[in-house]
């Protein structure tokens, strides 16, 4: 299969919090035209695959994105002709969970917690969703503060109890992050404890990489070609940082990096409807709709590349250890410029080459400023 035929194919997630308002630590920044529910975020994810082609999906939140009935909520999303994607579970919110969630020493606040994952696989089962996505802000702030062993052995009981009640075809990818909230020690840091827990639980246990929740210099390409190796790399949060988890559009910090995790992704059998491409961002500045066509447009850069390196010639270079050549090999592919390929790619799609400025011309923002007037806008806890 040639390089259009498989660029033609892919297939990235935006996230319905992504259209939201958002912010800092110290303010949530309300821009005009935000949705004001679930169905305005689906019809904005809906303006995200029309102009791009390979956005076909939304992640959803709970309780973020709660409604009375999520069979009419998946036919919405149908209808703007994209469909509900991976559901994920909020368990980091409410002040029952200050000292933890599934982790927590209180084996009530454990209980809610289990159910709310619980009530996730029902939606999943309501929407049509194959993929539950978890994570856990669970850990501690001072040493003593509790056991360590004790609530890893309270995560891997609430896991297996949420890992029992999926049906066929259904998976759960467990993310992980290294700090934030907890400073001490966090419950699921580092993708070995992400790992350990999937692969004691079976196949339908995966692990998912946010590219934003590693220390500085962490090789995320080698996170990526281990998990692919041993069959447990379920997909990515893709986004982009530059000090912390800061949740920018991908490609933003290090697009050389986003081209690295690419090369080991498709070199590693992992490009494919198996291993899941999510965006995980929260547009604070930048308009929302905009930032998450930048952020496609991005993955599918990066993709391109990827799939243009000379695979023979870098093999043939890494047998005769040929440090230079090898490194050139990568790096052509690296500095090649995609982007009319992709512009012609599109045109053959029936999109315009320019999804940036064909949106910016739709008149759907003007549009929208104007209908969603009054209301409560969605933001984070909304």
């Amino acid at each position: 299969m040639d390089t259009a035929s498989r660029l033609r194919e892919q297939h990235i997630e935006t996230p319905s919090w992504a259209y939201g308002n958002s912010g800092t630590r110290f303010k949530v920044f309300a821009q005009q035209g935000v949705p004001r529910d679930p169905y305005e975020k689906l019809a904005d994810a809906a303006q995200v695959h029309a102009f791009t082609g390979v956005a076909p999906t939304v992640a959803l939140h709970i309780p973020w994105d709660k409604v009375d009935d999520y069979a009419h909520l998946a036919a919405h999303a149908r209808d703007h002709g994209v469909a509900i994607g991976a559901i994920n579970s909020n368990v980091f919110q409410d002040d029952d969970y200050k000292l933890g969630s599934v982790t927590h020493p209180d084996k009530a606040v454990r209980r809610k917690a289990t159910d709310h994952l619980l009530e996730c696989v029902e939606i999943m089962d309501a929407t049509g969703s194959d993929t539950l996505k978890l994570w856990f802000s669970d850990g501690i702030n001072y040493p003593g503060q509790d056991d360590l062993r004790a609530r890893q052995d309270r995560l891997a009981e609430s896991l297996k109890e949420v890992y029992d009640r999926l049906g066929d075809g259904q998976r759960f990818l467990l993310e992980y992050k290294l700090f934030e909230p907890a400073f001490y020690a966090t419950d699921v840091p580092d993708w070995g404890t992400a790992y350990a827990h999937c692969l004691k639980l079976g196949p339908k246990a995966q692990v998912v990489v946010d590219t934003g929740h590693h220390a500085p210099g962490t090789n995320i390409e080698f996170i990526v070609a281990f998990l692919l190796r041993e069959g447990k790399l379920g997909g990515f949060d893709f986004n982009s940082r530059f000090y912390a988890d800061d949740d920018l559009m991908v490609g933003a910090a290090d697009p050389f990096q986003l081209f690295r995790i690419m090369v080991e992704v498709i070199g590693g059998g992992g490009y494919g409807p198996h291993v899941a491409f999510m965006l995980d961002q929260c547009h604070n500045i930048e308009p929302k709709i905009p930032g998450q066509i930048r952020s496609v447009m991005n993955v599918q850069e990066a993709t391109a590349k990827a799939l243009l390196l000379d695979r023979h010639a870098l093999a043939t270079a890494q047998s005769e250890g040929d440090v230079l050549g090898a490194n050139a090999v990568l790096m052509d592919a690296y500095n090649t410029d995609v982007r009319p390929m992709l512009a012609s790619l599109r045109e053959s799609m029936g999109l315009d080459p320019d999804p940036m400025g064909a949106y910016a011309r739709s008149g759907y923002f003007e549009k929208i400023c104007a209908d969603r007037v009054g209301g409560a806008q969605a933001g984070w806890g909304a």
